[in-house]
């Protein structure tokens, strides 16, 4: 198993440079200088070389793309453009705001989502089965700013139940949670519902139902833990996608995350922000599907990981 885990870290190592590499080409092709953004377009001229000069700027682009590596190595993101503070410390300050964001999110999805599969596949072709897997289909499609901003008006500003923007207190984070968390959910109960109706067609689902086992025993007691293996794989991306992919909700519920941070830094052009935020993103999803992969081991002990 540790073999394993260094093997897998090791092979992560040409991904984050290639996801850096990528990140570096794309905020030097896109138009715009960031030395602009910071004194404004009356600058004097000398002012804004000066500036390039100290940033490093004016360096050809691989002499600037390897001293980030050379950098990043060593632990260190740089610092940002905009507000002179380690990228590696704002990272710290809003990623805790994510964090939990992404596992209110992820309780949300992970309870919603495995109910509602398996009532799903237990009723299934049933008038609860089809209106589930039509309300799953419809969570999966819509977009999560076009649900963000229909949860405000009905949830926050009609009824009046839930705060509609920033983050004071835990009220605050629970209808961005449970926006977050249902669009989730409906990718969740699709897995589990078509993964619980693979097992209950076994054989040894239909023995133990003859030896007179009740349905809710050999559902979960037998079925469910089979079924869940696939189930664990959607379970574990959908986590790192909760913990790298809210920046749209955040945006909307003005929530001061991770992708909030993300979207800030690349309207201004904050070159080290960018990406240092991209290269913790990369690296939470290379542990996300570094996880999964282990916990197979420990759901079935007939897989082996090598």
């Amino acid at each position: 198993m540790i073999q394993y885990i260094v093997r897998r870290l090791l092979y992560s190592i040409p991904v984050v440079i290639g996801v850096t590499l990528i990140t570096f080409i794309l905020l030097n092709v896109v138009p715009g200088d960031p030395v602009l953004e910071m004194v404004g377009k009356y600058a004097d001229p000398e002012t804004i070389q000066q500036i390039r000069e100290q940033l490093g700027l004016n360096d050809p682009l691989v002499v600037q793309y390897l001293r980030f590596l050379f950098n990043l190595l060593r632990g260190d993101l740089g610092k940002s453009f905009k507000t002179n503070l380690p990228v590696s410390k704002m990272i710290a300050d809003t990623f805790p705001t994510t964090l939990k964001l992404a596992l209110s999110s992820y309780l949300v999805a992970t309870v919603l989502g495995v109910s509602v599969g398996i009532i799903s596949a237990v009723k299934q072709y049933s008038f609860l089965d089809r209106f589930m897997m039509i309300l799953a289909l419809a969570g999966i499609s819509a977009p999560v700013f076009w649900v963000a901003v229909v949860a405000q008006l009905i949830f926050g500003l009609k009824l009046g139940w839930f705060p509609i923007s920033g983050y004071y207190s835990f009220k605050h984070m629970i209808l961005p949670a449970i926006v977050l968390g249902t669009r989730f959910a409906a990718s969740i109960a699709r897995y589990t519902r078509s993964a619980l109706l693979d097992v209950i067609r076994q054989d040894y689902i239909r023995t133990a139902r003859a030896k007179g086992l009740s349905e809710r025993r050999v559902i979960f007691i037998h079925a469910l833990k089979n079924a869940m293996i696939p189930v664990v794989t959607i379970l574990g991306m959908q986590l790192s996608g909760l913990l790298t992919g809210s920046i749209l909700t955040e945006t909307v519920f003005a929530i001061p995350g991770l992708g909030r941070l993300s979207v800030w830094a690349l309207s201004e052009r904050d070159f080290p922000l960018v990406q240092g935020t991209v290269v913790f993103t990369a690296i939470v999803y290379i542990l996300g599907n570094l996880i999964v992969d282990i916990s197979y081991a420990f759901l079935n002990p007939r897989v082996r990981l090598k």
